[in-house]
């Protein structure tokens, strides 16, 4: 079973180093691999070319539509373990479109890589199998509020997010674009019982100028609600690139 990757510019695997940029882990050097495909569509998605090929009809702010063959490629496990092992870092972040849906594949990749810690990035909706789940030390949670665009039945699933909540190593990370997005994130917390010191805000938005002017008022609402606030570093240092 083969692993399928988003592109780089240059077309090869989005497999890189870099500093992890939001979350509990920010500012930590880490590897990085983006896979490809995702089972959910976020009207402001900043990796649509993960997902939003031919024939995909899902709104999109921007209304682009990518190549599928332009912007995916495919590896076996082996072959990208051994391309994440020769960036020499001692911590991988998973990340997509959304991981899980390609478990199977990744735990097979992850046993070539038995020394290294693993944070997976995950909407939340789907279950990560056994083989792949003792294997992973962090997830980071991305559950979708209304904003997003994408139906409540499909991207909040009650049993999932019970077992999120109920996971020590699940962060879980909102984003929010507007003040009144916090209700729902209140609304979430009351229902399924976040700890608040594991539940980061982070604005949206693909330049710093938005990242800062959501800030200011974003900052209030964490201090008012005990919230943290996670701040999306690589946006600021490379901007909105891939392999970055």
């Amino acid at each position: 079973m083969n692993l399928t990757l988003a592109t780089d510019d240059t077309g090869g695997p989005e497999i890189f180093a870099s500093l992890q940029g939001e979350g509990p882990s920010a500012g930590v050097p880490v590897g990085f691999v983006r896979l490809s495909r995702c089972n959910l569509a976020c009207t402001w998605c900043d990796t649509a070319y993960t997902w939003r090929f031919e024939g995909d009809n899902r709104p999109h702010r921007d209304g682009i539509v990518f190549d599928r063959r332009a912007n995916q490629v495919t590896l076996s496990p082996a072959e990208v373990a051994a391309r994440i092992a020769a960036l020499g870092q001692n911590r991988l972040v998973i990340t997509g479109g959304e991981p899980l849906l390609q478990a199977g594949a990744l735990a097979e990749m992850l046993e070539h890589l038995p020394d290294i810690a693993v944070e997976i990035e995950t909407n939340g909706t789907v279950a990560p199998p056994v083989r792949l789940d003792i294997r992973v030390d962090q997830y980071n949670v991305s559950p979708k509020l209304a904003h997003s665009g994408n139906p409540g039945d499909l991207a909040l699933i009650p049993e999932r997010l019970d077992a999120w909540a109920a996971d020590p190593r699940a962060f879980m990370k909102f984003v929010i674009a507007a003040p009144e997005d916090v209700a729902e994130v209140l609304e979430l917390q009351r229902r399924y019982r976040f700890r608040p010191e594991r539940v980061f805000l982070m604005a949206e938005g693909t330049d710093s100028a938005a990242q800062r002017e959501r800030q200011a008022w974003l900052s209030g609402l964490c201090l008012q609600h005990g919230f943290r606030m996670s701040d999306r570093l690589h946006i600021h240092l490379y901007g909105d690139t891939r392999g970055t």
